[in-house]
């Protein structure tokens, strides 16, 4: 077995939060028992992804706003809120507001670009200025200016019987060295680390270099050690990866069939670059906890990392994510050397 570089210091997991669109309220409940579930278990952390005009969760501010009175510890982040969509201002006041509700657990991720599919939505989302909407840098840094404390107009003071702040209301100190950047390019990942933010690394790399080895585990140590060398803290900037991993310990013969098939139908995108922007996928990690600690310890960029938030396969049962869920806060954190392993309580 390779040797760790970094000792795993927070474990979490990312949810999309499906829904059958039949019974919307039963799928975004199972969400809310899983994040439940994870801090029972112990997890440091539990992400919600975010998915407009889909059947999964549209508003991950307002789940986690709920998620946050239903737990005490585990801290709650979004990975990712595409900005696209988003007025940085009013987005700035939801995360302030569900900061304070958590007691400071927010964990905000983000993107830049445009909307996916934005020729069929922007007469809906920008009616009078979808040709003129700045979906680049330049949105996320309005949002980090407004969490920071960066006045958003030029009045404050008293209007009648009513008093007006310049800033962000509620203003919460500590969100801004919680929010993050969810990158898989080395521009992303250098303009993230010029912002003093935190990056969130996935399964999906960018293989820009045409002429350069198909290597999902060293593009992606380039990205996470080109973001710590723009970082005002260097090494200690913080870096969480969010491979997808099966543990099978507890799994039943028919669980581990059915997540073999699913991580077989899946690794052919693995094997070449897809699409104009050239995306690679890492496999999926499907198989016991020593074995897939086994095959981390081994990834560069595992290797680079002291936090992960593992993804859930999407499309999998509320049992199954309960089965993976426990398994990898018993085994697999175990297995990866971190010191104060899952474990049930309360």
């Amino acid at each position: 077995m390779a040797s760790m570089s970094r000792p795993l210091r927070k474990l979490g997991f990312l949810t999309i939060g499906l829904f059958d669109p039949a019974e919307p309220a039963r799928g975004h409940a199972e969400t809310l028992e899983i994040i439940e579930l994870g801090e029972r278990l112990g997890f440091d952390s539990a992400w919600v992804r975010h998915r407009h005009l889909q059947y999964g969760i549209s508003s991950p501010v307002a789940v986690l706003t709920a998620a946050s009175q239903r737990t005490r510890r585990i801290e709650l982040g979004t990975a990712v809120i595409p900005l696209g969509w988003e007025n940085p201002l009013r987005l700035a006041e939801d995360l302030a507001t569900v900061d304070v509700l958590s007691g400071g657990r927010l964990n905000p991720g983000v993107s830049a670009g445009p909307p996916v599919h934005y020729d069929q939505v922007k007469e809906a989302l920008y009616p009078a200025s979808a040709e003129t909407e700045d979906f680049g840098y330049g949105r996320v840094r309005r949002l980090l200016d407004f969490v920071e404390g960066e006045p958003a107009t030029h009045f404050k003071g008293a209007e009648g019987f009513e008093e007006y702040s310049d800033v962000v209301q509620p203003h919460s100190p500590g969100l801004a060295r919680r929010m993050w950047y969810g990158g898989g390019s080395l521009a992303s990942a250098r303009w993230a680390g010029e912002q003093g933010m935190n990056l969130l690394t996935s399964s999906v790399v960018k293989a820009e270099d045409p002429d350069a080895p198909l290597d999902f585990a060293a593009i992606q140590a380039a990205q996470i050690r080109e973001f710590r060398a723009r970082h005002p803290e260097g090494a200690a900037a913080r870096v969480s990866q969010g491979l997808v991993v099966i543990p099978t310990d507890s799994a039943t013969a028919e669980q581990r069939a059915r997540y073999a098939e699913f991580a077989a139908a899946r690794l052919p995108r693995t094997t070449s670059p897809q699409g104009p922007a050239r995306l690679l996928f890492a496999p999926d990690l499907v198989g016991t906890s020593v074995e897939i600690a086994d095959r981390l310890h081994a990834h560069a960029g595992f290797r680079e990392v002291d936090e992960v938030a593992f993804a859930l396969p999407f499309t999998f049962r509320h049992e199954d994510y309960v089965q993976i869920l426990t398994d990898i806060a018993t085994k697999l954190g175990p297995a990866l050397g971190r010191a104060d392993g899952g474990h049930l309580s309360g």
